[in-house]
């Protein structure tokens, strides 16, 4: 079930564009600006993003561009009031896929939201992949080399969303958590090895 974010603070539009994708086999989370949708982006893994431009706080402009810094392949679809050439050049040149201008056809809204997926679907893989390091959302697995490495799935959850969404750090709690798996998972039992030898 694909996964879409919605970020518009326009209550009733965000409800009403919610509760129509929903009837189509989305699984859709509205939120009304762009720190929402940081905390959505960080706890769950979004195949495509609906933004509106006009918002309190950031903007669409300034969510996008955040998003296209860590995220070069996830859809973002504008949808505005904006009409002029500007904004949308603006938006295409941060990297949004396409761009409506309210009021929409919902219909229409959901046959560009296909296309998107199915175009993002040929390029998206949920996978990090750094240098030997590979780790595999789909699986839930951890590989470095051909050697896989055993986690909790909490402990997959923590490294591939901070490795995923690194620019988000003002999460305090993640490096706490990291912190504890290095330390119980990778220090503690190197300490307890040296300690065996020794004996």
């Amino acid at each position: 079930m694909p996964k879409i974010l919605i970020v518009e603070d326009n209550v009733d539009f965000n409800r009403a564009v919610s509760s129509y994708l929903s009837q189509y086999g989305h699984e859709v989370f509205g939120c009304f600006n762009a720190n929402e949708a940081y905390d959505v982006l960080y706890e769950k893994q979004i195949d495509l993003i609906i933004s509106d431009i006009m918002m309190p706080g950031a903007d669409g402009f300034e969510f996008a561009a955040a998003v296209r810094e860590t995220n070069k392949e996830i859809p973002i679809l504008f949808v505005t009031a904006r009409d002029d050439f500007m904004s949308k050049r603006m938006g295409y040149g941060i990297g949004i896929d396409d761009y409506m201008v309210k009021p929409i056809d919902l219909d229409e809204l959901n046959l560009k939201i296909g296309a998107l997926l199915r175009r993002a679907k040929i390029a998206v893989s949920k996978k990090v992949v750094i240098g030997n390091l590979v780790l595999d959302a789909e699986e839930h697995t951890a590989y470095y080399g051909d050697e896989e490495i055993q986690l909790t799935v909490r402990e997959f959850d923590i490294i591939f969303k901070m490795l995923s969404y690194i620019f988000f750090a003002h999460y305090k709690t993640i490096v706490f958590d990291i912190i504890k798996i290095f330390v119980f998972k990778i220090f503690c039992p190197i300490i307890r090895n040296i300690a065996a030898f020794n004996n």
